[in-house]
């Protein structure tokens, strides 16, 4: 039996995970880039496994990723 200490421990953990960012529109582009939420295949397969840092540096290359995109209005 796990003690409350432990259970915490473990919904800390989950609480430090950032949302993904899909938007249920799933094609990789000729860059291997995801059109809908702008991650890189290899970005996608690694992010339920990654820490919070991992998923913020991810998160980073999709803002400048989308602001780069031809489908982002640049006004």
């Amino acid at each position: 039996m796990s003690s409350s200490k432990e259970s915490h421990k473990v919904n800390s953990t989950q609480q430090e995970r950032l949302p993904s960012p899909c938007v249920n529109v799933c094609y990789l582009d000729d860059n291997d880039v995801c059109v809908g939420c702008y991650r890189t295949g290899y970005e996608i397969s690694q992010w339920g496994s990654l820490a919070i840092e991992g998923q913020r540096a991810i998160m980073q290359k999709v803002r400048e990723r989308e602001a780069a995109s031809q489908f982002v209005s640049q006004s």
